[in-house]
């Protein structure tokens, strides 16, 4: 039995081993801009993070305390845009579900459970931004009714570092 909740320090060891498996997700897809393996926060980063109410971090892990995966969120909001409208948002900086654990409804709960925080918290929406390099992910979200709200274009122009990359990978 696996249960949601806000992650505790404890809990960063196996945070830090998820951030390294999405960053290598990235890494395999985008070579040229993802170093891997590497984790976007060290755990002293982690700390400060888990105690910030507006970076609420979500953990499902079972009933040994082993996290399964994780939910990163970072509260937005827009006021007084002279084009947009007021409104705050509920942003998924990153969710990820061990590997060994993909396919058993982790990511589908914990993605409802952020969804129900939001709820709560009197959110307007919430919103996240997925790699196209990671199509998994994409068909992921798009099954749990998630639309695109904007899509982010490149052009690459150093054709030459992305082969560097993919050269670094095969030594």
């Amino acid at each position: 039995m696996s249960r949601i909740r806000r992650a505790e320090e404890k809990d960063i060891p196996g945070i830090l081993e998820l951030l390294i498996q999405v960053d290598m997700v990235h890494h395999r897809g985008r070579p040229d801009l993802f170093k891997g393996p590497a984790t976007k926060y060290s755990a002293e980063e982690l700390v400060l993070l888990l105690k910030d109410d507006r970076t609420p971090v979500f953990v499902c892990a079972d009933e040994d305390g082993k996290v399964l995966g994780h939910a990163f969120c970072r509260q937005e909001q827009i006021v007084d845009d002279p084009v947009r409208t007021d409104v705050r948002t509920l942003y998924i900086d990153d969710i990820c579900v061990d590997e060994a654990s993909r396919g058993r409804g982790v990511g589908r709960a914990l993605y409802r459970h952020v969804t129900g925080y939001a709820r709560e918290q009197g959110f307007y929406n919430v919103t996240l931004n997925v790699w196209s390099c990671n199509p998994g992910a994409v068909a992921f979200y798009e099954n749990l009714g998630l639309k695109p709200q904007k899509i982010g274009m490149e052009e690459i122009l150093q054709t030459e570092r992305r082969h560097d990359a993919k050269d670094r990978d095969l030594q």
